[in-house]
């Protein structure tokens, strides 16, 4: 990872915090040319000042808004000469039951996580197929599994993931390498801004977070998988226990995965 790392130019979504954060803060010292956009314009402010002496590109956008999604791309490949590797990281969860939850979240849940992803992909898509680049693409265990109190999230994540899997197909043939990363439970900001079934912020986490994979320590594990090549990263023991579980014993895991977010017939995570 020293040297792979060295030169290629890396576009990142949500880079102000969390995940996205951390990747940002990984990859400079590794030689990338690095790209990232955020909402927050004072957390971008704050890492370009940072990182000054590193040539570091940061763009205010939403990336479920198609025209700053070109934006962000296209000013990175006249910044930088074109993409070697895009990572689709901007997401955004959210927490309440499907019948108390207004439809606007999921469709804001789609609009961010699937849509955003879309817009990046199609603009960098050239770039990256003339680099013989990467395509990576964060999603989540909810993915793999539906979590109740969590229905707009699984649902985006799960359109995630099988574009994701059709453009590998598509792609397998052109040298660009189709990267899917499910983390579990990761300590990150996405639960405090998680949106409550009035779209609303959540404003703080039902989850211990000190007991979570820091979002560090995610960003490396990424990174390896990037220069491995891999098709499916799934992170922590949980998370591969979920997928396999829900898998092989479906029923079971319906009743496992109730018992792990309600008490007492209540959602408490």
């Amino acid at each position: 990872m020293n040297t792979f790392f060295h030169d290629k130019v890396v576009a990142i979504t949500g880079g102000s915090e969390g995940i996205g954060k951390a990747l940002v803060e990984l990859l400079l010292p590794l030689g990338a040319k690095v790209a990232t956009c955020a909402r927050n314009q004072d957390k971008l402010y704050d890492m370009q000042l940072k990182y000054s002496a590193f040539p570091l590109h940061c763009i205010v956008a939403d990336v479920s808004n198609v025209n700053d999604c070109s934006l962000f791309i296209h000013s990175t490949i006249k910044m930088f000469g074109g993409i070697d590797i895009l990572i689709n990281n901007a997401g955004i969860s959210m927490r309440g039951l499907f019948a108390d939850t207004d439809a606007e979240v999921l469709r804001k849940l789609m609009d961010i996580n699937f849509f955003g992803a879309v817009y990046c992909s199609k603009f960098a898509l050239p770039s990256i197929l003339q680099r013989k680049g990467s395509l990576v693409s964060v999603s989540s265990i909810a993915g793999f599994r539906g979590l109740p109190g969590r229905s707009g999230y699984s649902a985006s994540k799960f359109a995630l993931n099988g574009w994701m899997e059709a453009l590998r197909t598509e792609l397998m043939d052109d040298g660009v390498n189709v990267l899917l990363v499910c983390p579990g439970f990761t300590r990150s900001n996405i639960r405090n801004a998680a949106l409550n079934e009035k779209a609303e912020t959540q404003g703080e986490s039902p989850l211990n977070e000190a007991e979570l994979m820091s979002a560090e320590l995610c960003a490396i594990h990424i990174l390896k998988a990037i220069e491995k090549k891999k098709r499916t990263l799934v992170l922590t023991f949980k998370g591969k226990q979920t997928v396999f579980l829900n898998k092989v014993f479906p029923s079971w895991t319906d009743k496992l995965t109730r018992n792990f977010f309600f008490k007492a017939g209540k959602l408490v995570r």
